[in-house]
């Protein structure tokens, strides 16, 4: 069930149920599932202004969707994908990005951000 306040059939259901799913896929529990789900939605509805409040980390943090990653506590690679990279790069208009890796990007853009 999503959060209070999230109508059936809008964005922020779809948004949830299909969050909720895909961890349930790479086998977290219906519990784990549900609570990452609704505070991944409520992040982002804090961050739209659809939320009636919403605190000061929720507004200035990086969304959910940017982080890629860097806070998940795992071993292995982590941040934003080559592709992610790529698109702040062609944002920023900076030359040569199609042939750079993805450590070369991090680079021009100023590591982890």
């Amino acid at each position: 069930m999503p959060p209070r306040g999230v109508e059936k059939g809008s964005k922020r259901a779809r948004q949830y149920e299909h969050i909720k799913d895909s961890l349930l896929d790479h086998g977290s529990s219906e519990d784990r599932a549900e609570e990452i789900a609704s505070r991944t939605v409520n992040k982002e509805r804090a961050r739209k202004g659809e939320a009636r409040s919403a605190s000061k980390l929720s507004k200035s943090d990086m969304s959910s969707g940017r982080r890629g990653g860097i806070r998940s506590h795992r071993k292995g690679p982590r941040g934003r994908t080559r592709d992610q990279l790529y698109e702040e790069a062609r944002r920023r208009n900076i030359r040569g990005r199609s042939k750079m890796t993805k450590a070369e990007l991090e680079r021009v853009l100023g590591g982890r951000s």
